[in-house]
């Protein structure tokens, strides 16, 4: 996140950060036999629980292709991690005569001050790979903005 591409000069809102959940919820389907084979390495120890289990199997694959990963971040010069648009920063922007183009893989969030037309004046483009927080109005007012 130090490293931020020249088209979001502009320093986000530390302060006026809300508090974020560190995850995001997700529903997958498994066959009956994955699932048995799951429960069982938990029974055997392997895992405390499922979501243990599941979380190391993730994290596994994103090692085994972090180069690529790495490459693609640089390539679309995204943001990792989080990265939070406040009203300030948005205002700042749109008086400067500059649109965003938020391109975060992680969580990107736009404060619950900022307002539909505010965003749609300040913002040009929104790609997020992993979770948007935003109030269903501005992400309303984005959707056609959305990558």
């Amino acid at each position: 996140m130090d490293d931020e591409p020249v088209s979001q000069a502009l320093n986000p809102s530390v302060d006026a950060r809300p508090k974020l959940a560190d995850s995001e919820k997700i529903t997958i389907n498994l066959g009956y036999v994955d699932l048995g084979h799951v429960d069982l390495l938990v029974q055997e120890g392997f895992y405390s629980n499922r979501t243990d289990f599941i979380r190391t199997a993730i994290r596994n694959q994103i090692d085994r292709h972090a180069e690529v990963c790495r490459q693609a971040v640089t390539r679309k010069s995204v943001d990792l991690g989080l990265r939070h648009y406040g009203r300030a920063d948005l205002e700042a922007a749109r008086d400067a005569g500059q649109m965003l183009h938020i391109r975060v893989l992680g969580l990107a969030s736009i404060g619950r001050d900022v307002t539909p037309e505010l965003a749609r004046a300040a913002i040009a483009s929104v790609s997020v790979l992993g979770a948007l927080h935003a109030d269903p109005a501005v992400k309303a007012a984005l959707a056609d903005r959305m990558l």
